[in-house]
């Protein structure tokens, strides 16, 4: 199989879909690997690394396009991007679908196969191509939103830890996944007083046994984040539906009740945000204010630390994406029920249940269509 890495070119995104490891092991299974010339400048990687590793250097995106039956990237497709894409050819990256029509409408017209890594499963019923990189937006929330919490960026001027005399910030972590845990034990670490939010009695248990008390937990209900948000310095909004459009969780009513100068960093972005006030912004122009309230919604956040993102995104899809290469789509997916899972698109079919509601969109059952094809 021919399999093709462009650049990048989502604002501000400097991660690889490919790194040079996965070039190498790639070539080692009998593919030809094409990747866009400066693909992973960003993350540390330059063309003679992968050219050690086996691959092929193009000068073009179109090139990368044209040529490969398989296109691996980070981002979900770019509307020039899209219009490059092919029946049979196979895409995977993160898609995120729910909250993008447009791109939904593309990627059906264009007849390709489009597997996304935010649906693909594990038997333990977790998302293991999404982990690594909430595991980096957890880590980062706290980091930006202590930026964001400077009085010369609009916040309040508090520090995550306080001093001697004067308290810490106070940081509600809204879910417990894997988003929310790294975002409070960083935000912890940090010196903030922390507070979880979750529906799962079962997560709540598992966090505080975990973290003994490093930060407090609290079960989910609109009464309890009406009453924790008034007197938080930093809202995380660390919510998953896989698949789905995030809820709305604060509305811009209840931003009248908060402290000005607070701020709310929204980690579901990718999936249409969980505050009512959301909008995607850019590493370029992070935070904007609604009410007083300071928002950072970067729908990319885990590219401003495009090495490590990069390295802990490409150790987890290798596996996948060598058995798309080794057996093909249809029999990989055969093979892999959690594989499988990912598939939300297939020839002008949608295949993803929660996306087609998001749409109001029909879904075709991706066992039938795996059969079929």
């Amino acid at each position: 199989m021919k399999i093709g890495c462009p650049k990048e070119i989502k604002p501000q995104e400097f991660r690889v879909g490919m790194t040079p490891n996965a070039a190498q092991e790639a070539v080692a299974n009998g593919h030809e690997v094409i990747i866009e010339t400066k693909a992973g400048i960003g993350s540390g990687f330059d063309d003679a690394a992968y050219v050690a590793a086996g691959a092929r250097i193009v000068d073009t995106a179109e090139e990368v396009f044209a040529t490969a039956d398989m296109i691996v990237k980070v981002k979900e497709p770019q509307a020039v991007e899209r219009k490059m894409l092919r029946e049979d050819q196979v895409l995977f990256t993160y898609l995120h679908l729910a909250p993008d029509p447009e791109q939904t409408k593309d990627l059906l017209a264009s007849g390709c196969t489009a597997i996304a890594y935010e649906t693909v499963t594990d038997d333990r019923g977790g998302l293991p191509l999404l982990a690594p990189m909430s595991e980096v937006a957890g880590r980062l929330a706290p980091q930006v939103g202590a930026w964001t919490l400077q009085k010369a960026n609009g916040g309040r001027g508090v520090l995550m830890g306080g001093v001697p005399g004067v308290g810490p910030a106070k940081v509600v972590v809204i879910g417990g996944g894997v988003v929310g845990t790294h975002a409070a034990r960083i935000a912890a670490g940090m010196g903030a007083d922390v507070t979880v939010l979750d529906r799962s009695l079962p997560r709540l248990r598992y966090l505080d046994d975990a973290f003994r008390g490093q930060f407090k937990n609290q079960y989910s209900t609109a009464g309890a984040t009406a009453e924790l948000i008034q007197d938080a310095d930093m809202v995380i909004g660390a919510v998953l539906i896989p698949g789905a459009a995030a809820p709305k969780l604060i509305s811009r009513a209840q931003l009248g009740t908060m402290k000005p100068g607070a701020v709310l960093v929204d980690v579901a972005i990718d999936q249409g945000g969980c505050f009512e006030t959301s909008r995607p912004t850019t590493h370029a122009d992070p935070i904007y204010d609604v009410d007083g309230i300071m928002h950072y919604c970067v729908a990319n956040m885990p590219g401003a630390v495009a090495r490590t993102s990069t390295i802990a995104l490409g150790n987890a899809t290798m596996p996948f994406m060598l058995a798309l290469a080794n057996k093909g789509w249809r029999q990989a997916c055969q093979d892999d029920p959690h594989l499988l899972a990912g598939l939300n698109v297939h020839a002008g079919q949608l295949t993803y249940v929660e996306v087609g509601k998001a749409l109001g969109i029909d879904v075709v059952s991706p066992t039938l269509v795996v059969k079929a094809a």
